[in-house]
């Protein structure tokens, strides 16, 4: 049986539910601030699940929002998922589990280059990073903006031209 649409809200909702009310390790009593920022980080990044709450529960909102993650990066980069057929979702989440979401162009395009690095992208893959690349700047840490100057780029046997807006892709034979 598949979860309904409610699924992935009802364990979150519960996860919160079970959470007694303001109490930290130690018996101190937490700020709402500080408890909401703990489940946050367990939900995204692979933190530790702060004590109150379901820690099950917890577990499968933390999953349900990978695979919505990997869902959303997917749109944006397509051919990069469309490469990893049916190990996009695991390549994705393994990935993603303990980095906080920058948003899904940005996600996709770190991990283009993770698996750039490693050797692992396959060619269509490539040339979409390298067109992205081409046409935008990217530092890794701030949100991409357009180029302005021409570039000159490359990855997985592909490479990108742009000038004056104007892009060439240039394949391998």
């Amino acid at each position: 049986m598949t979860a309904g649409p409610n699924a992935r809200g009802d364990a979150l909702s519960g996860a919160l539910s079970a959470a007694r009310p303001g109490t930290q390790p130690g018996g101190r009593v937490g700020s709402l601030a500080e408890r909401q920022a703990g489940l946050v980080a367990a939900l995204t990044s692979g933190a530790r699940v702060p004590e109150g709450f379901d820690a099950r529960l917890v577990e499968i909102a933390r999953v349900a929002l990978l695979r919505k993650r990997a869902g959303e990066v997917a749109k944006q980069w397509p051919l990069l998922a469309a490469s990893l057929r049916t190990d996009w979702l695991r390549e994705f989440t393994t990935w993603a589990a303990a980095r906080p979401t920058e948003g899904s162009l940005r996600d996709g395009w770190d991990l283009a280059r993770d698996l750039a690095a490693r050797g692992g992208l396959a060619a269509l893959a490539g040339e979409e990073l390298a067109t992205r690349e081409a046409t935008l700047r990217y530092d890794g840490r701030t949100a991409p903006r357009p180029r302005r100057a021409p570039a000159v780029r490359g990855a997985a046997g592909t490479v990108v031209v742009q000038i004056a807006g104007r892009v060439h892709i240039l394949r391998r034979a």
